[in-house]
């Protein structure tokens, strides 16, 4: 993610000139649906994820059929360094992260984590992902109970058994509050389609659900 006094400069230089997405894979890692899953309930319920810049994770889930909000934020530390001036720095011990509101009658919690896994990030990089550095970008999933502590437990060992990655998977089951992100980070992807991080690492992503998942794409 390119830092705040950049982004202004980025954005303009966007319309002149795109930086290209070829060597950038768009297909989806093909993974197994988890064994267990958190059973369907009425109402909605509430998913927590960590993996590199929260930009492309809100873009890939925004596009989840039954997904009914994705926000932007930092989980992992305290609210009052819940800032990305604070959180860049990479002392506080927030993860960039991104809070999904679901229907589980739509979308399970399993499949989400499907989802994540599989497009969203890559989960064997070390704190970092992509081209961003530092304990802020690690892969991360926040439980908010104790089904979906297990279901993610369990699937990230099922997946350990697949060898679908060269190398270990080091995403990291964590607790802690979710911060809301600044508003110019809500809905980036959306609003900021040829900026030049979002062309280079954000679309490749999105194309790779749409194109691993069509029958979860968001009509």
């Amino acid at each position: 993610m390119l830092k705040p006094i950049l982004i202004v400069a980025a954005i303009a230089a966007a319309a002149i000139a795109v930086l290209p997405v070829a060597g950038h894979a768009e297909r989806a890692v093909p993974i197994p649906a988890p064994a267990i899953d958190v059973p369907a309930a009425k109402g909605q319920a509430v998913a927590i994820f960590a993996g590199g810049c929260f930009w492309g994770l809100e873009a890939v889930f925004e596009q989840v059929k039954g997904v009914r909000q994705v926000v932007s934020g930092y989980a992992g530390g305290t609210r009052d360094t819940a800032n990305y001036a604070a959180v860049s720095s990479e002392k506080t011990g927030h993860a960039e992260a991104i809070r999904i509101v679901y229907d589980p009658a739509q979308v399970s919690y399993g499949t989400l984590l499907r989802v994540f896994f599989s497009v969203a990030h890559n989960p064997t990089e070390l704190n970092r992902q992509g081209p961003d550095t530092g304990p802020s970008y690690r892969s991360a999933i926040f439980p908010q109970t104790p089904q979906q502590k297990t279901v993610a437990q369990r699937y990230i060992a099922q997946l350990g058994q697949t060898k679908a990655w060269d190398k270990p998977i080091v995403t990291r089951i964590e607790s802690g509050g979710f911060f809301p992100a600044e508003a110019y980070h809500q809905d980036f992807y959306r609003k900021n389609p040829y900026h030049p991080y979002i062309v280079r690492w954000d679309k490749p992503k999105v194309a790779a659900f749409r194109a691993g998942f069509p029958s979860l794409v968001r009509g």
